[in-house]
């Protein structure tokens, strides 16, 4: 699918072979936060998740795909649709590039794929993000993309004993 593929990475979907790699990053704790998630997942529970993880998105109201360097097929992030709802034409998008990575435009290019996708593909009328409000490179990331900021959710996550605001950025396809 031409859709999925951009200069520097590949959108793919999940594989069998990238068990290590989810085990990784779902099991890091820097990453909780953003991903909402306190408990470490076990291999077999992601064993699972990757069984059924060939779900149509209109089944499962999610998608999550793996993003590939192109020239190395290393497995460098993932980006994630969630609370996708045909009906209303709206899905939200999270992305995460393993700290390795960061900083080479992977991220700009994996959203700028996804976003091409669920505008021509998946027909949706509009995406959103939810950014803690300290997270500057997420939000100059959505913001680079025309993402505009629609709200704020006060004291909205609880993280390391304190709470922080969480913004919601939106994209209106034209």
């Amino acid at each position: 699918m031409q859709t999925l593929k951009g200069e520097h990475i590949n959108l793919r979907a999940l594989e069998p072979e990238d068990l290590d790699f989810l085990y990784q990053i779902e099991n890091n704790e820097a990453f909780w936060e953003v991903s909402h998630t306190q408990t470490p997942f076990s291999k077999y529970i992601l064993k699972q998740y990757l069984e059924n993880a060939h779900l149509d998105i209109f089944e499962a109201k999610q998608l999550r795909l793996l993003i590939e360097e192109k020239s190395t097929k290393k497995q460098i992030g993932t980006i994630d649709l969630f609370d996708f709802n045909p009906s209303h034409k709206r899905a939200g998008i999270g992305i995460l590039i393993h700290p390795e990575f960061q900083q080479n435009g992977f991220a700009t290019e994996a959203l700028s794929l996804l976003i091409n996708y669920c505008f021509s593909i998946l027909d949706v009328h509009q995406l959103f993000a939810n950014i803690t409000s300290d997270n500057s490179k997420s939000i100059s990331l959505f913001t680079k993309h025309n993402f505009k900021k629609v709200g704020i959710k006060k004291d909205w996550i609880l993280s390391e004993g304190k709470f922080k605001d969480e913004v919601l950025f939106q994209l209106i396809k034209d």
